[in-house]
């Protein structure tokens, strides 16, 4: 019997599955910033690095600070290619993600408040310090009772000990619990390897990788959770 659920937030919550990688570059390519994919995709991943190790971004950050410090860091790492892009393209990119992002959290609000009439929600991600100001400025904070962020922890995905964390939080043991995540490697295989049952929203990623899936319910669109829980 399925009693707590918890939630990936980056690329689940707020892309409904998409890749960050694949939003920012599509709107680099919208606004035809001239950045080739290759370069692009070691910017990107630079920028994730910086953000992860250094205090860039500070717990009272918005999403679109955030993106805005992201797209920062990536242009630097361009210029340094020598391709020098202008401030202002950077805050156009950023306000575009940051209109994606708002729109995909919208949408995902309704079927978020009809789960947490139903069960416990907890948010386990990969995130900066800066969560809690995220969900909030969103308005989806109030549906989850505690949020265990690897900053704040101490701990990323892929380790499996911070879905131990999230298990702990409510208290369940973990086959009573189900993770929702967007990533298999960072979210389905970790929630396994700690005994939840999981749903994977499995739709394109930046690299497509076939994958023998461990996952209990694949699934294409947010909005399909609530159904296939009752199937659990």
């Amino acid at each position: 019997m399925i009693k707590g659920l918890l939630f990936d937030y980056g690329g689940t919550i707020d892309t409904n599955g998409l890749h960050w990688g694949r939003v920012l570059w599509d709107s680099y390519e919208k606004h035809q910033a001239g950045v080739p994919e290759g370069v692009f995709l070691k910017a990107y991943s630079y920028g994730e690095r910086a953000l992860a190790i250094h205090p860039i971004i500070e717990p009272r950050h918005t999403f679109l600070d955030t993106l805005q410090l992201k797209v920062e860091q990536q242009f630097l790492f361009l210029r340094n290619e020598g391709i020098d892009l202008p401030a202002s393209l950077g805050k156009a990119i950023a306000h575009d993600c940051y209109q994606f992002a708002k729109s995909s959290v919208q949408q995902a609000a309704p079927v978020l408040a009809q789960l947490a009439n139903r069960y416990p929600l907890v948010m386990v991600s990969n995130f900066y310090g800066n969560l809690s100001t995220v969900l909030q400025d969103f308005g989806i904070a109030g549906y989850f009772q505690t949020i265990v962020e690897s900053a704040v922890v101490g701990v990323r995905k892929p380790d499996a000990a911070i879905y131990a964390l999230g298990v702990q939080e409510l208290g369940f043991s973990p086959d009573e619990c189900v993770v929702i995540g967007d990533s298999y490697s960072k979210d389905i295989l970790p929630a396994k390897t700690v005994g939840c049952q999981t749903i994977w929203l499995n739709v394109k990623g930046w690299e497509t990788t076939e994958v023998s899936s461990e996952a209990d319910v694949e699934i294409d669109d947010f909005a399909q959770i609530p159904e296939v829980i009752g199937g659990l």
